[in-house]
């Protein structure tokens, strides 16, 4: 019970006054860890290392530079809905998106081809 201006203010049972001191404590005792059963998979995509001309034109040509569910809805000209891009909800986006892009450097620096066809 705490005395302010001559009223009495009581705190719930359950907030402790003492907790604003043990603060840091308290999170590491709450701390919960996470579970990613992508984490292999994921480290896998990272490990790829591209060596080799056709692979390096297989990924980029597989891999896209923009989602292809984005879309514009055109009825009789005019635009009446928009299709966000999906591909962010993939869980393994940016994992394959780096795979392109290293892909796509190989080409460019290794083999000195040009990659405007691959964009």
């Amino acid at each position: 019970m705490l005395k302010t201006n001559n009223q009495r203010i009581f705190l719930p049972a359950f907030i402790n006054p003492f907790e604003e001191r043990n603060k840091t404590g308290s999170k590491k005792q709450f701390a919960q860890h996470k579970l990613d059963l992508l984490q292999p998979l994921r480290q896998r995509l990272d490990k790829i290392e591209i060596q080799n001309r056709k692979l390096a034109k297989f990924i980029a040509k597989l891999i896209p530079a923009q989602c292809p569910f984005e879309r514009d809805i055109m009825v009789f000209g005019r635009k009446i809905g928009h299709i966000p891009p999906m591909c962010k909800l993939n869980p393994l986006y940016n994992e394959l998106v780096y795979l392109r892009f290293r892909a796509l450097c190989y080409l460019v620096d290794q083999c000195g081809e040009d990659i405007q066809s691959y964009c």
